[in-house]
Parts: structure tokens; C-alpha cells; sequence
């Protein structure tokens, strides 16, 4: 089980929002490329990266802010990146910067085809993000709830040949309420790929949650809030799912 730290990148800076609203951000760290590095120290195996801006602009624009955090942590863990990515031409930049996975979110439900080429370009790099409520996808930095539900929407992508899925309750990230483990458990019985939890890890009894469904196909938790304001002790969290997992 990974505990992946979550660096949320707002107009250069390192910040976490409530419920992915742009003006509800804290910032924690103004230097990226140090709170990387303070992560992979703490034990971290991977890092979860988003261009903020990106992700409501429809394109890059915080690439100053993740070259620094590549520069200060490429070839020791890998990090996946998601904000704004609309274009094959995007993900090969990316790519080749240092980037191991890239999250396609919105594009992804919006223009399918856009997708599945990537998939294709790019095989085993394309993670896709879907954040829901009550089950339904939403889209465009959570600002619009579609009709899609979140299990048919992953089957299809699935059989696109994405490596894995992030699957986000929008409900309870950055709320520090706990993690919804039987929607996540839901989605990860329905599909043959591995799913990435994120929103709402608290505490130690949220990793003891995760990696007692870990079998189905969970492979990770996303963290941000708790591990900034101390509510989750990161390094704690990570040692605990090493000695869960090894059992």
C-alpha cells in the first residue's frame, strides 16, 4: 500500500484546497521542488502531482513549478501529474521531462478518442483521475456533475488500456472525514486494474482500513491536508502499510 503525498500546485506554490474550490487554498510551501525532497526523505514511494491552474485553464501552466520537483526528486520514486492535460503533444513533454504517469481527468470523460490515443502513444503511463459524488462523475475541477456513473465509466476505460485508476470522493477530500472505503472497494471489485484512493485520509486507522481491502486491487492512498497540518503522521502512515502489507 502506498501513501503517496499529494503536491497541489496553485500559481508556483504548494497549497491543498476544501472540496476543489480555487479560493478556499492554503498555501503550505512556496518552494516545490523542497517539499518533494521533504517527502521522498520522510519515505515517500511516489509522488501525486496537480497543476491547479491547469486543471481549470484546460492546459500547463505551472510547468516551472514541476520541473523543480523533477529536478529535486526524478529517478528516485516515481510521480504521476494531472492538471490540464488536453493534448498527446502535453503527455510527451511531460514524459520526457521526467514524469512517469500522466492523469487524464476531464478530457478523458469529455473526449473518450483523446484517451484511447493516448493509451495507445503511451502504454502503461496513463492513469485516469475520476473524482465523483454519490457515485456520478464530475468534470472541469469538479465544478460540473455529469450522469455518468463512476464503475461504467472505469470499465470502459479500462478496456482502453489505462495503467490504473485515482478515484477521488469529492465529498470528503481535504474535509479530513475518512476515506470511503466501500465506494472505493466498489469500484476496485469491478475492475482488473489497480485503484488509487484519494480523499479523506485522516489518520493511522484509515491506512488499517485501506490495507485490510488491499486485495481487491487497492494499491495506494492520495494524501494531502492531513500530512500538512500534522493530522497524519506521513512517515508513520507509510511505515504501518509496509508492516500491514508484509503480513
Amino acid at each position: 500500500m502506498l501513501i503517496i503525498p499529494a503536491i497541489d500546485l496553485k500559481d508556483g506554490h504548494c497549497v491543498r484546497l476544501k472540496q476543489g474550490l480555487m479560493e478556499e487554498s492554503t498555501v503550505f510551501s512556496e518552494d516545490p521542488g523542497a517539499m518533494a525532497r521533504h517527502w521522498v526523505d520522510l519515505g515517500g514511494k511516489r509522488l501525486h502531482l496537480v497543476d491547479l491552474n491547469g486543471a481549470f485553464a484546460g492546459k500547463p501552466v505551472n510547468e516551472s513549478a514541476i520541473k523543480s520537483i523533477v529536478r529535486a526528486v526524478a529517478g528516485e520514486i516515481p510521480i504521476q501529474l494531472g492538471g490540464g492535460i488536453r493534448d498527446l503533444d502535453t503527455i510527451e513533454r511531460y514524459l520526457d521531462s521526467g514524469i512517469d504517469y500522466v492523469i487524464i481527468g476531464t478530457a478523458a470523460v469529455k473526449n473518450p478518442g483523446f484517451l484511447r490515443d493516448a493509451c495507445d502513444a503511451f502504454p502503461g503511463q496513463i492513469i485516469v483521475g475520476l473524482d465523483a459524488k454519490d457515485g456520478k462523475v464530475a468534470v472541469d475541477g469538479w465544478s460540473k456533475l455529469t450522469g455518468h456513473d463512476v464503475i461504467d465509466l472505469a470499465k470502459k476505460f479500462e478496456g482502453y488500456g489505462v495503467s490504473s485508476i485515482v478515484y477521488t470522493d469529492i465529498g470528503r477530500d481535504g474535509m479530513l472525514t475518512g476515506v470511503n472505503i466501500e465506494a472505493t472497494v466498489a469500484l476496485a471489485q469491478a475492475l482488473t486494474i489497480p485503484v488509487i484512493a484519494s480523499g479523506g485520509v485522516t489518520n493511522l486507522d484509515d491506512v488499517r482500513k485501506l490495507c485490510a481491502v488491499a486485495s481487491e486491487g487497492i494499491i495506494g492512498t492520495i494524501t494531502g491536508r492531513a500530512i500538512y497540518e500534522g493530522a497524519l503522521d506521513f512517515a508513520a502512515a507509510q511505515e504501518l502499510a509496509d508492516e500491514l502489507s508484509a503480513r
